[in-house]
């Protein structure tokens, strides 16, 4: 056998400007792209129509099919990953393999578990930046400490961003492709299923980008790009999308800002995962009533917002942003059911589901994260409602009965709830 790089792919499906791609096209040996379907992650899916699943298994058909025309060839797999790269070192004779960072808790330890095994046969495990724009110490503060407040992390990062420019890495003329035939496996042979859920395209509309700052909160208009599956994995590049539309508007730049400045924070503080940020408010009394987290969940709170984002994401895999904020600040002030419910939930619904991002906003919403003094911010739904769906378009949509008999009562008094947040909150901090 000739030796080959291997390149594996994971949250970073395109050949245009991928970091790791390119640094392994330009080495010594032919270029033998992977990609596996990892059952520790698909085994604990719920829905064996996941849409997601559906999302990737079609973006790995077309990159089989773009790689094929230059003269290479993907290998897919499906399985434990270890165990897929035990049988890759059968399989091959490699050299090197090149991927690009997964910053995710788990993807850590996969990683590891990997970059172990191939240090034991002498293979070099090389790694790249490719996911976010600025990684891990990338920014920081003067005394080499972690930002933990958005605004100077920004300011810095932007700082930064002017003096360096935007790195382009294009291998559209570098064809060093191992040939072969396309190794691919189909849904059902994974014990899934096609979604009927619809995807947005992965296109710049540079229209809604130059208005985003008119238009992000509000949930009945087309106003945002909804670019964030793409983003999150990678069928567009983060620096392409920071390329084409950092100087149409800084409102829609500090929402790229906001992933890098959350992908830091799960760097530097791993314990957010799966607990606060802040572990004062480990004391906090979460009531979590079950029967009041399911009518959430359904969309049958009595609260018309709240009702129409739920149904929202339960239709389509996605909410809009600002609506996010008021669902996850209804369930953990209004109901005070313990945030990490939420994020579950959203993390089995959303088409765009992200670690970094899902968390820090549950945590921002819940008052646990990185914030200065959260734990007062209650929205009111009402007011909410007026301030961003006046007209109630977006409610008519989502919840058409909300202004009749059937619709039930609020499963919770607005005022008597904000009370009992706070109280709760003072009581846990005291």
């Amino acid at each position: 056998m000739s030796k080959v790089s291997i390149f594996w792919f994971r949250r970073d499906l395109r050949l245009e400007d991928n970091c790791g791609l390119f640094h392994a096209l330009k080495g010594d040996d032919a270029v033998q792209p992977i990609f596996i379907f990892d059952r520790d992650i698909l085994d604990e899916l719920n829905d064996d129509s996941d849409a997601r699943v559906h999302f990737i298994h079609g973006e790995i058909s077309r990159l089989a099919q773009e790689i094929a025309v230059r003269g290479g060839s993907l290998d897919v797999r499906y399985g434990h990953p270890l165990e897929i790269w035990k049988q890759l070192l059968e399989d091959y004779e490699i050299s090197a393999l090149y991927a690009n960072r997964d910053y995710e808790p788990y993807a850590r330890e996969r990683d590891k578990a990997v970059y172990e095994l191939l240090e034991s046969q002498g293979i070099p495990f090389i790694s790249k930046k490719d996911q976010v724009f600025y990684e891990k110490s990338e920014v920081l503060k003067a005394d080499g400490a972690p930002y933990v407040v958005y605004t100077p992390y920004s300011r810095l990062w932007k700082e930064r961003f002017k003096n360096e420019g935007i790195p382009f890495f294009d291998s559209s003329s570098i064809q060093h492709w191992n040939p072969g035939s396309n190794q691919l496996i189909s849904l059902e042979a994974m014990g899934f299923k096609p979604s009927t859920l619809s995807f947005p395209g992965r296109t710049v509309d540079l229209g809604i980008v130059k208005n985003y700052h008119n238009t992000r909160n509000t949930p009945s208009k087309p106003g945002t790009t909804r670019l964030s599956v793409h983003l999150r994995f990678g069928t567009i590049s983060i620096r392409e999308l920071i390329r084409q539309t950092a100087d149409a508007n800084g409102k829609y730049l500090n929402e790229l800002i906001w992933r890098d400045f959350y992908s830091s924070i799960l760097w530097h503080f791993p314990h957010v995962a799966k607990g606060n940020f802040n572990k004062k408010y480990d004391r906090v009394a979460w009531r979590n009533d079950e029967e009041e987290f399911h009518r959430w969940c359904k969309g049958e709170t009595g609260y018309p917002i709240v009702d129409a984002g739920m149904r929202e994401l339960n239709n389509t895999g996605y909410m809009h942003n600002r609506v996010r904020m008021i669902v996850a600040s209804f369930l953990t002030k209004h109901l005070l059911v313990d945030w990490r419910w939420g994020e579950a939930y959203f993390a089995e619904k959303l088409l765009d589901f992200d670690l970094t991002s899902n968390n820090g906003g549950w945590q921002w919403a819940a008052g646990t994260g990185v914030d200065a003094a959260p734990y007062f911010r209650i929205f009111n739904p009402y007011s909410q409602t007026d301030k961003f769906d006046p007209k109630k378009k977006y409610i008519e949509h989502w919840v058409p009965e909300y202004d009749s008999a059937e619709y039930p009562e609020p499963i919770v008094d607005h005022k008597a709830a904000r009370e009992r947040a706070l109280e709760t909150y003072k009581a846990a901090l005291s």
